[in-house]
C-alpha cells in the first residue's frame, strides 16, 4: 500500500469485536484493523502515536514469535504495524460510522494515532479458481475451550463435568447477553470424530452468536441472529448457498434442498478442521472430550474414537489451550506470588517480561517453566505465562476459505476436501491471537465463580433441564426422518 495515497473510497467496513475495529480494501486483499475506545473516555484514554504503535507491534511480536510456534506456521498470520495519515484515518471513521451496528457504537474508533495492524484478508483466497466465478466462501469459527479442567485445584465437581461454554451460557441468558441458549458445545467440535463435530456445528448455524459467521465474497451474509443486515433464516442461507453445493439443473427444491446443502457445508468444514498431513492421530483422554451439558446421545459419546489427526488446526489450537493445566484455580494463587514478588522488587517487572516483550525469551519461559511447584518466582511466572497463552487460544478463531474448483483445473489433490462432486480448494487460517493482558487474571477468577456459582444455582437444583432435554438429530423440522433422543443424567 502506498501510505500517502490512501482514499477512504476504497475501504469499506468488515467487522468489529470488542477493542478494534476491522476494514477491508475493495481492491487488494488486505485489512485493516483500528483500535477502538470507549466513548465516554475518547478524550482522555486515547493513546500517543508511538504508544498506539508499541501496542500494535506487540500484537505482531506476540503472534510472530509466541503462538506461531505454538500453532503452526501455515496457520498463523501476524501481519504488520503500520502508520496511517490521520486524515485518512478521521474520513474512514466517518465513512464506516453509518455501518456500523449500534451495539458496538458505545466505542468510537481512533482517530488519534493514525496507528493500525495490516493483515490479508483471509476471507478471499490468494488462488481462487472457479470456472463459474463464484465468490469464495469464509467460515469464521470461534470453537472456545475445547476440554474439560482435571487439575486438582478444582474445587467443584460440576467442572469436571460440565464445560466453561456451556455454563456461560446460562449466565449469559441470565445477564441479558443473549436472548437463547446456544446447544454447540465445544467438546463434540474437538471430539475428533465427524459425527458429533457435525452436530457440533449444525449448532453453531443455529444460534451463531458471536461464533460463527460466513462471509461470501469478502461480506458477513450470516451472523449472530441479533445483526439486521445479515440473512435470519438457517432455509435463507441455504438456498444463498445453494449454487456451491447443488448442481445448476438439480429439480430438488423446498426443505430437501435446504438439508442436502447445509449438510454438504458441514462436512465440507469438518474435513477442513481435520485435514492434516500427517497421518498419525492424537488420542485425547476420555475424562477430557464428555461434557454432560451436551445434547449428544450417552452412547454416542461412550462408543466412539476420541481422537484428532496430528497438527490439524483442532488438534494444534487444544494443544495450546491445555497449557492451562492448573485451571484459574490453581493459578490465582501463583498470581498473588508474582504480584507480592513485583511489590517487593518492582525493576523485575521487565526482567521477567510481564508485558512483554513477546519475544524467543518469553516463549522458553513457557516452553521450559518446570512441572512441579518448587516454590520459585520462575515457576509462578511461568505459569502465569502459560494460562494468558492458553487464553488466547481459548478466544481465538478459526477461518475456513473455500472457492469451486474442476478437475481439470490442475490443482493438487490435497487441496480437493472431497473427490466427489463439488471439488474445493480451501484454506485454514487462525485469527484473534492477542496477547491477554496479565491484569486480567484477577477478573478471570471472579467470573469463573459467578458462572460455575450461577450454573448450580439455575440448572441443577431443579435438574430437569438437562433431564429431560431431548433434541432432534437432522435439519427436519416436520418430524420425518427425525429420531428423538433423550439425555438421561
Amino acid at each position: 500500500m502506498e501510505l500517502d495515497k490512501m482514499d477512504e473510497n476504497d475501504w469499506k467496513y468488515h467487522g468489529e469485536g470488542n477493542k478494534s475495529l476491522v476494514v477491508s480494501n475493495v481492491q487488494h486483499a488486505r485489512v485493516l484493523r483500528l483500535l477502538k475506545y470507549s466513548t465516554e473516555d475518547a478524550e482522555n484514554s486515547h493513546k500517543t502515536t508511538e504508544q498506539a504503535f508499541r501496542h500494535i507491534q506487540n500484537i505482531v511480536d506476540y503472534s510472530q514469535n509466541v503462538m506461531k510456534p505454538l500453532l503452526g506456521e501455515k496457520f498463523v498470520h501476524n501481519g504488520e504495524a503500520v502508520k496511517l495519515p490521520l486524515d485518512f484515518v478521521r474520513q474512514l471513521s466517518l465513512k464506516v460510522q453509518q455501518e456500523r451496528p449500534e451495539s458496538r457504537c458505545d466505542k468510537v474508533m481512533d482517530t488519534f494515532s493514525g496507528c493500525a495492524l495490516c493483515l490479508p484478508n483471509l476471507t478471499q483466497l490468494s488462488c481462487c479458481c472457479s470456472r463459474e466465478h463464484r465468490p469464495p466462501l469464509c467460515i469464521e469459527i470461534k470453537p472456545k475451550c475445547g476440554f474439560l479442567p482435571s487439575s486438582r485445584h478444582v474445587t467443584k465437581e460440576i467442572k469436571h463435568k460440565v464445560c466453561r461454554f456451556c455454563m456461560h451460557q446460562h449466565f449469559k441468558l441470565a445477564h441479558g447477553k443473549w436472548k437463547r441458549l446456544s446447544r454447540y458445545c465445544p467438546l463434540d467440535l474437538f471430539s475428533g470424530n465427524k459425527q458429533r463435530m457435525s452436530l457440533a456445528i449444525k449448532h453453531l448455524i443455529e444460534e451463531p452468536q458471536n461464533n460463527f459467521k460466513i462471509f461470501k465474497g469478502g461480506e458477513c451474509i450470516y451472523s449472530c441472529k441479533d445483526d439486521a443486515d445479515v440473512l435470519q433464516d438457517v432455509d435463507e442461507l441455504a438456498q444463498h448457498l445453494r449454487p456451491y453445493f447443488l448442481p445448476s439443473g438439480s429439480l430438488m427444491n423446498g426443505h430437501q434442498s435446504s438439508k442436502v446443502v447445509l449438510n454438504e457445508l458441514i462436512q465440507v468444514i469438518v474435513s477442513a478442521l481435520l485435514s492434516s498431513w500427517d497421518p498419525r492421530k492424537t488420542h485425547l483422554s476420555e475424562g477430557r472430550v464428555r461434557c454432560e451439558a451436551s445434547l449428544l446421545h450417552r452412547d454416542l459419546l461412550r462408543n466412539t474414537n476420541h481422537c484428532l489427526p496430528k497438527d490439524c488446526v483442532l488438534d494444534k489450537i487444544l494443544g495450546t489451550q491445555m497449557l492451562d493445566s492448573l485451571d484459574i484455580e490453581g493459578l490465582n494463587p501463583l498470581f498473588k506470588r508474582v504480584e507480592q514478588h513485583l511489590q517487593d522488587f518492582p525493576k523485575e517487572r521487565s526482567s521477567l517480561q510481564i508485558d512483554g516483550p513477546y519475544s524467543q525469551s518469553f516463549l522458553e519461559k513457557i516452553q521450559n517453566c518446570p512441572t512441579e511447584d518448587d516454590g520459585s518466582i520462575e515457576y509462578a511466572v511461568g505459569k502465569v505465562h502459560q494460562y494468558r497463552v492458553a487464553m488466547t487460544a481459548k478466544d481465538c478463531s478459526i477461518m475456513i476459505t473455500i472457492a469451486t474448483c474442476g478437475e481439470e483445473d490442475g490443482l493438487d489433490q490435497s487441496l480437493e476436501i472431497q473427490p466427489s462432486k463439488p471439488h474445493f480448494t480451501y484454506s485454514v487460517s487462525i485469527l484473534d491471537l492477542d496477547p491477554k493482558p496479565y491484569e486480567s487474571i484477577p477478573h478471570q477468577s471472579r467470573l469463573d465463580s459467578k458462572i460455575v456459582n450461577h450454573y448450580l444455582r439455575s440448572t441443577l437444583p431443579n435438574n430437569q433441564e438437562l433431564a429431560n432435554q431431548s433434541v432432534f438429530l437432522g435439519w427436519d423440522r416436520e418430524g420425518e426422518d427425525c429420531t428423538l433422543v433423550f439425555h438421561p443424567v
